[in-house]
Formats: C-alpha cells, structure tokens, sequence
C-alpha cells in the first residue's frame, strides 16, 4: 500500500512559516502584557493609596489635606496603613531610592520625561518614598508652593518599581494631586495644577515636568498604555 507523507523540505518550510509569524506577533504580545500589566497595577495603587488616606484621616480626626499637613507629615502617617518593604528616607539623602539630584551630589537620574527626552524635575520626589511589598513605590511631595501662595500635597507611585524600567513619569510613574479637600485626583484632570496636556503629557514638550499630568490620561484613554511614545 502507498503512505503519504510529508517530505523533510515541507515540514522545514513550515516550521519556516510558523517562526516568521511567531517572530512577527511576539513582540505585539508581549507589549500588549506589558501594557496589561501597568494599567492593571496603577489601578491598584489608586486603591492602596485611596484606602490609606481615609485610615489616616480617620486617625487623624480629620481630612489630610495641603491645609493641615505640615512639611513631611504625611509619609509616616501613609506607611501605617500600606504594607511596606523597605523605607527609603525622603529623596535628598544618601540611601535614598530616588534622590534628589539638586540634593544628593553626583546622585544618578531614575526617572526620563514622558518622551524620555530628558531626566525629570526630582524636586517633586524629595518628601518621602517607600516601596511596598509587591514592589510597587509610593514617594510623596508633602508641600508644594505655587506662586499662587498655596501648597500642595503629591503623590506618586512607580508601579513596577525603580529597578525595572521603563521608568518614565507617564509610562511607569504616575502622579496624584491631594486637593484641599482631602480627595485624590490624577494628575492632569482640571483643576490640577500640571493640566496642561501640551506641556505636561507630550511627546515634543522639553519641560522636565513632562509626563507629570499623563495620570488622568492613563485612567480615561482607553488604549493609552498601547501608544506611549
């Protein structure tokens, strides 16, 4: 009786055709994950952060806010509530995980602009930073002045932590404002103070503040993590 079978140059041309597929629609998987796995932990972070500001206040007796906290007040009162792995100080000294560069001579830059043109204002980072247990980091700006006399209260989260990148504000760094009356809003939403989007979340802007106002973005644009530049 005659078998059919495959010759040993079909079966090559074939596995040929699978690998260049495969080679094809890997990367697009994997940046889809990647993209999956950011989003999906910023959303939790918003949660950590949300559940220890009203733990605190509760504590407190009253809403934490830029109106009642004074400067570098609020890192101890978060931690009490988050599950942390490691204190890293505030950011303007030796040890820190994201020094000050302004502060801490010859510190390295962590963290690039939304269009990674340039390393980031660290000045914004430099009240308090931890990194929690799932590797997440928490670092905090308890007071802020604008030259509209008012203080603010930032804070930021690196959501797969600084010793994996990309670390860029708008790609892995994310930055909330607390408004006076104690409530979280992602940077970049009106009434915050980086809402301008062709300043602060662009992909030509030079400021190195870019990319502190993408939050907003990242939590209502529905495939921003598939288009970061």
């Amino acid at each position: 009786m005659k078998k059919n079978a495959f010759t040993l140059a079909e079966v090559l041309i074939t596995l040929g055709i699978i690998g260049v597929v495969a080679a094809i629609t890997m990367p697009a998987i994997i940046a889809d994950k990647r993209a999956k796995e950011l989003e999906d932990s910023l959303k939790k972070n918003i949660s950590v952060i949300q559940q220890a500001l009203i733990r605190a206040s509760i504590d407190e007796g009253e809403l934490l806010t830029p109106l009642n906290q004074e400067n570098r007040e609020l890192k101890p009162k978060l931690m009490k509530y988050m599950n942390v792995l490691k204190d890293c100080g505030l950011g303007t000294e030796f040890g820190s995980c994201v020094p000050n560069q302004m502060s801490v001579e010859d510190a390295s830059a962590t963290y690039k602009t939304y269009n990674k043109s340039r390393d980031i204002n660290t000045t914004v980072l430099d009240d308090g930073q931890f990194i929690l247990t799932d590797g997440s980091m928490i670092i905090i700006e308890n007071n802020h002045f604008i030259f509209d006399g008012r203080y603010r209260i930032y804070i930021s989260v690196d959501v797969n932590g600084f010793q994996r990148g990309p670390n860029a504000w708008g790609h892995d760094l994310f930055t909330f404002e607390i408004d006076d009356n104690g409530k979280l809003i992602p940077m970049g939403a009106d009434g915050t103070y980086f809402s301008n989007e062709n300043v602060y979340c662009s992909s030509t802007s030079s400021n190195a503040e870019n990319g502190i106002g993408c939050t907003f973005k990242a939590l209502t644009e529905p495939n921003y993590f598939k288009n970061l530049p």
